[in-house]
């Protein structure tokens, strides 16, 4: 009995602890925003990734009700989101309206999410002559679905809805290796080949046409300010037609890399350069020697 009584007293001291003063607004659900990225993904590419769906004669009717019930759950999440905000401190009826407004204004956009992937799966069919098909690129590339979560979340980061775009893009990081902040600005025909560790930070701007490597980082100089550096340009400029490979790092919000560039794999770039400029590591080559020759001499 004492024991049970001392086992209570501990988890309520626990408990007390791990309150930290006080409730916690009510946050927008991770779990039903991947959901509802999945169902995005199926009303973007309808027939890809169902047994029966958006086949026949009512495959319109199928994608409406889709396109319903997206509307409804993400309308539900963004006014959690909403609540985070300090303009709707007690503002439970413009909560209301503004994510109902909101959420349909980001359905409304989805035609164009979808040019601009189509622009994607094209740089990647042209650019990889290792892939298939289109449908093999929509099905399985990493890359294709990175850019298709980054593509959702920068619409919704692009009508100031908190949380929910950083939560989209960080699934698709998990799952993908490829981290691409939703604030970051890209053009049309990207391709992210391979894209296993890329890192592409808030305010860099990508232009059309352009492709990087794995491991690339387009990133902060420092980020030693913290919060200061608020609303500033921390990220790379990446003109039209800009070629990365892999490893680059390029650096700083005051770096822009000139049209048509092509920086190798490993380079370090904090310093803008012209348009058309070829940058790689001059080096002495590799040497060999005979693995058996060594084998002989021990």
């Amino acid at each position: 009995m004492e024991d049970q009584v001392s086992a209570d007293t501990e988890i309520e001291r626990v408990a007390a602890l791990l309150q930290n003063g006080g409730l916690v607004l009510r946050q927008p659900v991770k779990s039903l925003v991947i959901q509802i990225t999945k169902k995005l993904q199926h009303a973007l590419f309808p027939g890809y990734f169902e047994d029966n769906q958006f086949k026949g004669t009512t495959a319109k009717y199928q994608l409406c009700s889709l396109l319903e019930e997206i509307l409804f759950e993400i309308t539900e999440q963004i006014g959690f989101a909403l609540r985070h905000k300090p303009q709707y401190e007690e503002a439970e009826q413009a909560i209301g309206r503004d994510s109902a407004d909101i959420a349909l204004k980001f359905i409304s956009r989805l035609p164009v999410v979808k040019e601009y992937l189509e622009s994607d799966i094209e740089a990647a069919y042209v650019g990889d002559p290792a892939a298939f098909n289109k449908s093999e690129i929509i099905i399985s590339y990493p890359g294709i679905y990175a850019a298709m979560v980054y593509r959702l979340a920068h619409e919704l980061y692009s009508l100031s809805v908190p949380l929910i775009p950083r939560i989209m893009t960080e699934h698709a990081h998990s799952v993908t290796g490829i981290d691409i902040h939703p604030g970051a600005s890209i053009g049309k025909y990207f391709f992210m080949d391979h894209g296993t560790g890329i890192v592409i930070g808030e305010t860099t701007v990508i232009g059309d046409h352009v492709k990087i490597y794995q491991g690339v980082t387009l990133g902060a100089l420092s980020t030693r300010g913290g919060q200061k550096l608020r609303n500033q340009k921390r990220h790379p400029t990446l003109e039209d037609e800009v070629t990365v490979y892999s490893g680059a790092s390029i650096l700083g919000g005051d770096t822009v890399i000139g049209r048509g560039s092509v920086i190798g794999g490993n380079m370090f770039i904090t310093k803008s350069l012209p348009a058309n400029t070829r940058v790689s590591q001059k080096c002495h080559g590799p040497e060999y020697s005979s693995l058996e020759s060594n084998s002989t001499d021990s």
